[in-house]
């Protein structure tokens, strides 16, 4: 487990969050903070509202209860003021520009932070190359980061899977975040893999970026995090360091499938909250390659 000397500032405090479509109650009434310098993980089983909770914190949704606050500003449900405020994502399921290079992939995440508009790209400027230039000089400054400055010139689809998952992480800190968050990302990946994503969290971490992460590895996710917090039929179950997280008897029954003893009938037999819209969610502007 990692430790951390600054958790104290709250960079994202998520306040009674609940999501509902027409009936189905798919989150309900989580809270959820995240201190500056902590990694916190997310897990459930599948179904239990992760993904449509990610989407609340980031605007695809608009919770239809709760708030939620980055740096003690309530977020506006728009996706692009999440990611200029400070939160970038990545997804479940692989979202790049796959006929675009690696470096073009990067470089699209930049423009939260590009003041140049139309005019002055028309024009192409003084003020437009030297923004030009610093978003080149970023980008490839995040593929050393990851270790794909000698692929910068290669199409994103020629890309090995493990580093693709890499190249999303890296668009999304194209946008200079101060939360980073990512759901799955060591999905489909072999051991080695997985080792190397863990290493790059944990730099990611070393560089001042908060981060919140959905995984289902559990060796994974309790050797990553500070904090674990449970979500069960999409409510919020236990949350705390991982050791204890992981000796909760009411998480290994979740898991199991098995209702615990202290579970009311009713409760045990709810069924399944999380649309499987969820899944398939757009994208905020800095981190979906579709709608950027």
């Amino acid at each position: 487990m990692t430790t951390t000397t600054e958790t104290t500032t709250p960079v994202l405090d998520a306040s009674g969050v609940t999501m509902r479509f027409g009936g189905l109650t798919a989150v309900r009434d989580v809270d959820l903070k995240v201190n500056a310098g902590e990694i916190v993980g997310l897990i459930g089983p599948n179904g239990a509202g992760k993904t449509t909770f990610f989407n609340c914190l980031t605007g695809l949704y608009v919770p239809t209860e709760g708030k939620v606050r980055y740096k003690g500003t309530v977020l506006p449900p728009k996706p692009h003021l999440v990611t200029q405020a400070g939160i970038a994502r990545t997804f479940q399921n692989i979202r790049l520009f796959a006929n675009m290079t690696v470096l073009e992939n990067v470089l699209v995440g930049r423009h939260t932070r590009t003041k140049e508009g139309l005019w002055s790209a028309l024009l192409r400027g003084p003020g437009f190359k030297k923004a030009e230039a610093a978003s080149h000089a970023r980008a490839m400054e995040l593929l050393e980061f990851i270790g794909l400055q000698d692929k910068a010139d290669h199409l994103a689809r020629n890309l090995p899977y493990g580093d693709q998952r890499k190249l999303e992480i890296a668009r999304a800190l194209a946008s200079d975040p101060g939360l980073l968050l990512l759901d799955e990302p060591t999905a489909g990946m072999n051991p080695q893999e997985t080792r190397v994503t863990e290493e790059l969290i944990f730099a990611i971490r070393d560089m001042g970026i908060a981060v919140l992460v959905i995984e289902h590895d559990m060796r994974f996710i309790f050797n990553l995090c500070d904090r674990v917090a449970c979500l069960v039929q999409g409510e919020k179950l236990v949350e705390g360091t991982p050791a204890v997280v992981q000796g909760d008897e009411r998480v290994v029954a979740a898991y199991l499938g098995t209702p615990f003893e202290g579970d009311t009938p009713e409760k045990a037999g709810t069924p399944d909250a999380e649309p499987a819209a969820a899944d398939n969610a757009g994208s905020t502007t800095s981190t979906e390659g579709e709608g950027q």
